[in-house]
């Protein structure tokens, strides 16, 4: 991506001359601009590869066609990295959150997106989209060993490839795989689930529908009220009758536990790597989190490991 990339992108799309504003990124290395011409505002994204363009669009395509809310695309110079994206706003659920509004009409209505997406995506048509397997997860998760603890590389991957397999008991549906307040927008001159815009969808892919959920309300970055998180895990389940209980159970204790470490190894090497130290004051919560799903039996693998290899007492200050 270059100065004449953008250039050349903003001409085509009639956009040349207009005042742009950088907006925050996020921990991916992904850059936003907001772009303003008289009353008129668009957002410029600029990717480090192409590849995770092509799927933005992809997914955004199928999830408008569902009837939820994705940023339409203006234009596109897809080989330089670059989007130009219908702008949604600053009206976050975070910010709004920030701000004093009410918790509960945000989140159900975060939860009623993922009711209809898991009720309505249709799977078979999934083409090329990444598969969320165990595998995959299992290769994910092991950068909390690689970051944090790499002398218990070994037993750490034995611990996660006896658990994750717990979390493949029920449906399969479209993961959005970064689903939380911080990536949500308030959109309140649309109407129902429409009032949803979506953000940050690019890494989308099929999987067990408990990890968006349980990545909306065990947020890394944002305490959820206890009584509010099982409200709307009630509210998603009555949506889902025939959904055998159990087996979600296993699933959202397994895929809340590798979120949980998982998300510590990014923002420890984020911390590391990119001198980003913000982010390490969000791990008192996330072994907070953890601590909440480890008496769960689907789990006990890595449990055991955690007793063995980081002893309770240790975990709350823990930094590493």
């Amino acid at each position: 991506m270059s100065a004449a990339d953008i250039a050349a992108l903003l001409a085509a799309a009639g956009w040349s001359g207009a005042a742009r504003e950088a907006l925050a990124g996020d921990a991916s290395g992904r850059r936003y601009f907001r772009l303003r011409r008289g009353g008129e505002s668009a957002v410029l994204m600029v990717a480090p590869a192409d590849a995770a363009l092509a799927a933005f669009i992809d997914v955004g395509a199928r999830l408008a066609a569902l009837g939820l809310s994705t940023p339409q695309l203006l234009a596109e110079r897809r080989t330089a990295g670059l989007l130009l994206l219908e702008d949604f706003g600053d009206a976050l659920f975070a910010r709004r959150l920030d701000a004093g509004a009410p918790a509960a009409p945000l989140y159900e209505l975060a939860v009623d997106v993922l009711i209809h997406l898991h009720r309505n995506f249709d799977v078979a048509g999934a083409g090329s989209l990444p598969r969320y397997d165990a595998a995959t997860f299992l290769d994910q998760v092991m950068l909390f060993a690689e970051v944090v603890l790499p002398a218990a590389l070994p037993a750490f991957r034995q611990a996660w490839a006896e658990t994750l397999p717990a979390a493949y008991g029920g449906p399969i549906s479209l993961l959005l795989r970064d689903y939380h307040v911080g990536n949500l927008v308030h959109l309140p001159e649309r109407s129902g689930i429409a009032a949803c815009g979506l953000l940050d969808f690019q890494d989308a892919g099929l999987g067990p529908p408990a990890y968006d959920l349980v990545s909306l309300l065990e947020d890394a970055r944002r305490d959820v009220d206890e009584a509010l998180r099982l409200s709307l895990q009630g509210r998603y389940l009555a949506a889902f009758p025939d959904l055998d209980r159990q087996d979600f159970a296993a699933s959202c204790h397994v895929l809340a536990l590798m979120r949980h470490f998982r998300v510590i190894g990014i923002f420890s090497r984020l911390a590391r790597q990119r001198g980003r130290p913000e982010y390490l004051v969000h791990l008192p919560r996330l072994w907070r989190l953890i601590e909440a799903h480890l008496a769960a039996p689907a789990v006990r693998p890595v449990a055991a490991w955690l007793d063995a290899w980081l002893p309770r007492k240790a975990r709350p200050g823990f930094r590493p």
